[in-house]
């Protein structure tokens, strides 16, 4: 499920990607009011509704409710400081390499990672345009990720890692 915003000018920002077992809306359902993104399914997907004043009744019923609800909330807020720290503080190849990363199953060495969604909405979830993708694509062949339609090769885990994490300020710094 994609979460996003529509801007002034007609363009959607996304804001979060959520998969299998993720939830959304927790904090907004007590204060009530809108939801202040448009949600959308991407793939086929199961949601399950919960009415606000029964949520709102069952954290107050129950303390487990409500920690879960707490934990939830920290981890979108979390994900988001992290969103913006990579907006501000991260290349599109570093980005792009970190996601792939993310899914990545192996931990070394080779690896090959199925993209979970199409192009254009790994764009929007990296802070992206479609064409800026491309161009880091294209960056991270000289870092050994081929990406073939929906599938990337990966061809050494670790020197991909030293990428996504090299500091941009450290080229700076004068010994």
């Amino acid at each position: 499920v994609k979460l996003y915003r529509i801007s002034p000018n007609g363009s959607a920002a996304v804001v979060a990607v959520f998969t299998k077992g993720a939830s959304f809306g927790e904090a907004i359902a007590l204060q009530g009011g809108a939801y202040p993104v448009a949600a959308e399914a991407v793939t086929e997907a199961t949601l399950i509704r919960i009415d606000a004043e029964t949520f709102r009744n069952t954290v107050k019923q129950s303390p487990e409710a409500a920690l879960s609800m707490l934990s939830a909330t920290y981890l979108h807020l979390h994900s988001l400081v992290a969103q913006v720290e990579e907006l501000k503080a991260r290349t599109g190849a570093q980005r792009v390499a970190s996601f792939l990363l993310e899914l990545a199953p192996c931990r070394e060495g080779a690896c090959e990672v199925t993209l979970p969604y199409d192009k254009a909405l790994i764009a929007g979830r990296l802070g992206l345009q479609p064409e800026s993708l491309s161009r880091a694509f294209a960056k991270l062949k000289n870092h050994g990720v081929t990406i073939k339609v929906n599938q990337a090769s990966i061809e050494d885990v670790a020197a991909l890692r030293l990428l996504a994490d090299e500091d941009r300020a450290a080229s700076w710094v004068k010994d």
